[in-house]
């Protein structure tokens, strides 16, 4: 056995990516954490309940009628709060689909770090066409009378 623990005496170089090349591949992901991180700091700190600190939703200043994002500053303010049922009353479906958005991050970061693509493949079109069609349904269910406890 030689000092590089390899049993057939060859080198060990070569068999993966590098630590230079691990940084790059790895900058995409960590961009994306820093950005979200410093908005939710920003959300965290410049409280969006009050009028004037951030922009209207266009669909709700226009037509009157919540988005399925209406919401969603409030219910992360709320979150950075440590108040989830807060967070659920203002939009459900972003408490509900923020861990997840969590863990393909979290897939995304360690397989760009082990130098893989993040995806063999894309998505199966039923799984995309069931996300649009979750969320035109929850954008007009939380319109509807029966739907009010999912308007914030």
């Amino acid at each position: 056995m030689t000092a590089t623990g390899d049993p057939g005496g060859g080198s060990r170089q070569g068999t993966g990516p590098g630590i230079g090349r691990r940084l790059c591949s790895a900058l995409p992901s960590a961009a994306v954490a820093a950005v979200a991180a410093a908005g939710t700091a920003l959300v965290a700190v410049v409280d969006p309940n009050e009028p004037g600190h951030y922009p209207p939703c266009p669909l709700l200043a226009l037509t009157g009628l919540y988005c399925p994002g209406c919401g969603t500053l409030r219910a992360l303010h709320a979150l950075t709060r440590g108040d989830i049922g807060a967070a659920l009353g203002l939009n459900a479906l972003f408490v509900v689909l923020l861990p997840m958005a969590a863990a393909l991050w979290v897939r995304w970061a360690v397989r760009s770090w082990q130098g893989r693509p993040f995806a063999e493949k894309a998505p199966h079109p039923a799984i995309v066409w069931a996300f649009l069609a979750l969320l035109i349904s929850y954008g007009v269910v939380r319109n509807l009378p029966f739907g009010q406890f999912l308007a914030p």
